[in-house]
């Protein structure tokens, strides 16, 4: 599978850190001993968990986690998870073109020539509503 081409310059908006492993993070983000005091916007799961993984995650987030928590699957679409107005989290589903608008929109990834000239992935689309 290709390397995702992930913004890590220093004039990045934000910093990413990578780690090796899914164990290292649920040790040190989950764990009740450890105090986090470091501000994270976001945990990216970057085709590195399976959805029963991501969603024994998201069960175990804290509440004062206000950040997004998204998986990317092997076909580049998946998830995001982000706090809604009343505190509580909201799932949604992002094919591989939301994906890749999320990502870009958010700078994580390294600019695209579409992304330099302002043309960017996103197509609305038309959701059926229940009558």
């Amino acid at each position: 599978m290709p390397q995702r081409s992930w913004q890590l310059s220093s004039d990045a908006a934000s910093r990413i850190e990578l780690l090796d492993s899914w164990a290292m993070l649920r040790a040190t983000f989950l764990s009740p001993l450890v105090k986090n005091d470091v501000d994270v916007e976001r945990i990216v799961f970057d085709r590195s968990c399976s959805e029963s993984e991501y969603l024994a995650f998201l069960s175990e987030l804290p509440q004062e986690f206000g950040g997004d928590v998204v998986m990317i699957r092997d076909d580049d679409s998946g998830f995001l998870s982000a706090t809604g107005r009343g505190g509580g989290r909201i799932l949604y589903a992002l094919s591989a073109e939301d994906m890749e608008f999320y990502l870009e929109t958010q700078r994580l990834v390294q600019e695209t020539e579409k992304m330099q000239k302002g043309i960017l992935h996103f197509r609305p689309r038309v959701v059926a509503t229940a009558k």
